[in-house]
This record gives structure tokens, C-alpha cells and sequence, in this order.
């Protein structure tokens, strides 16, 4: 039984390795691009490579933007935590007094105020 577990714990070992080769080699290429496109930088020149970039990027049409923004926005409000009922009622309470309190609170400052241009 002992064996069997050895051998399961080598083969994940082994298949962990090689994803590590395969994704170490994945960013010595991703490095090379990326030294070849900055000695082309250098070479050319940084404001053609400016332009060969913006060329590149097509602004997709009207339709397809306003698309992309509302399946933008249904994926952002799936990720928002929406508070509980509990937490609503309770939020909704604080609101409501603290307007409460400061309104209170400005309307004795206007008597206040009121009662001294009228003293004075």
C-alpha cells in the first residue's frame, strides 16, 4: 500500500516538473519576443512603432462596443457581494437618522442664529 502511494506522490511529482519546464521555456520565449520587438524599437525608431501599434488596433463597430460594454458590466455585477435584507434594513435606518439628527441639529443653529440678529 505504501508503494502504491510512492509511486501516485512520483508520478505528480513528475507531471508537476514537467509543467514547470514547459511553462519555464513558455517565458524564455515570451523574453525573446520580447528583446527582438525592443531591438526593433531601437532600430526604427519608437514613434513608427507607435503608429504600427495604433494601426494595429481596429476600434470594433458601434454595435459591437455597446455589446461588449453591457457584457462588461453583467460580469462586474456578477462579482459585486449585494448586501442582505438584514443589512439593507439596518443601513437604511442609520441613513435616516443621521438625516434626522442633522436636520435637527441645523434648525436649532437657524433659531439660534435667528434669535440673535433679532437680539442684536
Amino acid at each position: 500500500m505504501a508503494t502504491k502511494k510512492n509511486a501516485k506522490a512520483k508520478k505528480k511529482v513528475s507531471s508537476k516538473k514537467q509543467e514547470e519546464k514547459v511553462l519555464n521555456e513558455e517565458i524564455k520565449e515570451e523574453k525573446k519576443g520580447k528583446k527582438v520587438k525592443e531591438d526593433k524599437k531601437n532600430q526604427k525608431g519608437e514613434k513608427k512603432e507607435v503608429k504600427k501599434e495604433t494601426k494595429k488596433e481596429k476600434k470594433p463597430k458601434k454595435k459591437g462596443r455597446i455589446r461588449e460594454f453591457f457584457r462588461e458590466v453583467k460580469k462586474e455585477l456578477s462579482l459585486v457581494k449585494w448586501p442582505s435584507k438584514k443589512d439593507m434594513v439596518k443601513y437604511s435606518i442609520a441613513t435616516i437618522v443621521f438625516v434626522l439628527f442633522f436636520a435637527l441639529f441645523f434648525y436649532i443653529i437657524d433659531i439660534i442664529v435667528a434669535a440673535l440678529k433679532t437680539w442684536v
